[in-house]
């Protein structure tokens, strides 16, 4: 045996009570290390190099020559060491991508909106009766589209954005007939989900939605000091009394799937706590999630970075309690989280940060086609449209700068295959350029991650059924 070393971005250790974990980054799994591989790790952190003199010395007499072999070539396999004279591997070399699977068409139906947020980072937002409006044909356009580039699924998905899309619900319902027959016809399921800021929403419209079950999701910000800060009318005034009425109203009369609440966090609003006492154990929120604001087009209302450190350790308070109820076979409704825990249950190792651009596309009112509904009103270029569809070459070419690591700090990072590179709208609003990495807050994501990691390791060693409970099943659904 040669000399061999060890490749630290592959691993990361994690200690529970009296048990060592290995979170493996490449294939975001997690094992248990015995007593032998503890102390084979430990003999490869103080050595920069490890040969098989200091092993013998380390292990002879204690452990079998065949069970040290085995151990060190299981390490190799998973390429948590190597030979001092090869080449660490961290990343698969990026394949040219020629497929776009695409499963999700995101129809944003009117760039206008019934409220002017103060931190809305939609570039093209209008007000309702200035707003561009998607045509039933473009939108039907869009579903061929979702349909010719993969043919042959199980299930779709069609989104509905605006602005506010309940400003365009004639376009919505039309849409949706259409796609129960089209889809029906080919035996495949279809499923219709939309952001709202609720302050539309009747009795009616709340029968319609669950007759078609909708997954619905609402924007809103927390208690009313918090929500009326930066959620207004076009006059100004404050949101929250009638948006509270309004959910109340759908929370008791929906029932076919679970509603969630979308929080966006901007400058001097950062009390995750009190948000999410209010949203889920107050008004009943099925499962709250926080979008902190780190790069939008209005400096003003991105948190400082004072502000963000603040965020995440809330953020890890609430993670702290979703242990708790997960110890107790309970589930807290905490999105961020639960998404984390997704994550690492199912061994995602992402190549990139979502599916825009590969399983997901935004249409835009004309008809163009966007990475995500972000970036519809923006400078970034457009791939294609839904007339003539989608620009392979440069969607193609977008991808994989993306999926290549070389030369960025997401080379050797070791959430590389969680975070991968951050949001491309972040990236865009922060840099100009929505292929370069989010750099602005890796260590805080790094932290974030690691905490998850080690959330996910006491519920795995003390209540493992927590996850085919509630976790397998929402990835499911």
């Amino acid at each position: 045996m040669g000399a061999l070393t060890l490749v630290e971005p592959n691993l990361h250790l994690v200690d529970v009570d009296a048990r060592r974990m290995l979170f493996h980054v490449p294939s975001s799994s997690l094992f248990e290390l015995d007593g032998l591989s503890r102390e084979l790790l430990e003999l490869f952190s103080e050595q920069p190099q490890v040969t098989a003199g200091m092993i013998r010395q380390r292990f002879d007499g204690r452990f079998a020559p065949d069970e040290l072999m085995e151990t060190l070539e299981e390490f190799k396999s998973l390429e948590i060491v190597r030979d001092s004279g090869g080449v660490a591997r961290y990343n698969p070399k990026p394949k040219p991508v020629k497929n776009f699977p695409l499963t999700t068409v995101v129809l944003n139906v009117n760039t206008g909106c019934n409220l002017s947020c103060t931190y809305c980072y939609k570039e093209d937002l209008t007000t309702p009766s200035a707003g561009n409006k998607m045509a039933y044909e473009t939108a039907v356009q869009s579903v061929e589209m979702l349909l010719k580039e993969s043919p042959n699924q199980p299930r779709y998905n069609v989104v509905f954005f605006g602005g506010e899309p309940l400003t365009h619900m004639p376009v919505i319902r039309q849409v949706v007939a259409y796609c129960e027959q089209r889809f029906a016809e080919l035996d495949a399921q279809v499923d219709f989900t939309m952001t709202t800021n609720a302050t539309m929403l009747n009795e009616e419209l709340v029968d319609w939605f669950n007759a078609h079950r909708f997954g619905l999701t609402v924007s809103m910000d927390g208690p009313k000091t918090m929500h009326d800060k930066n959620r207004i009318t076009v006059g100004g005034q404050g949101t929250y009394d009638v948006v509270r009425q309004k959910v109340r109203m759908l929370l008791s009369r929906y029932n076919a799937r679970p509603v969630g609440c979308r929080v966006t966090l901007t400058r001097g609003i950062t009390d995750v706590e009190t948000i999410f006492d209010h949203l889920y154990h107050e008004l009943g929120f099925s499962e709250v999630g926080f979008g902190p604001v780190t790069s939008g087009d209005i400096a003003d209302y991105n948190l400082t970075a004072d502000e963000m450190v603040e965020v995440f350790a809330g953020m890890k308070r609430l993670g702290r309690q979703y242990l708790a109820a997960a110890l107790e076979n309970r589930n807290l409704g905490y999105g961020n989280m639960h998404q984390l825990m997704t994550d690492i249950h199912e061994g995602n190792k992402k190549q990139l940060p979502c599916g825009a651009g590969v399983g997901l596309l935004a249409v835009d009112t004309e008809g163009g086609l966007n990475l995500c509904h972000r970036f519809t009103g923006s400078e970034q270029p457009l791939f294609g449209d839904v007339s003539s569809g989608i620009d392979k070459p440069a969607l193609a070419e977008f991808v994989e700068t993306r999926l290549d690591r070389s030369n960025t700090g997401c080379e050797t990072c070791r959430i590389r295959n969680i975070c991968s590179g951050g949001c491309y709208h972040e990236s865009y609003a922060k840099y100009g350029d929505a292929t370069v990495p989010s750099y602005h807050y890796c260590d805080l994501l790094r932290d974030w991650v690691d905490f998850g990691v080690e959330v996910y390791s006491r519920i795995m060693v003390e209540n493992p059924a927590f996850f085919d409970t509630y976790v397998s099943p929402r990835r499911s659904a």
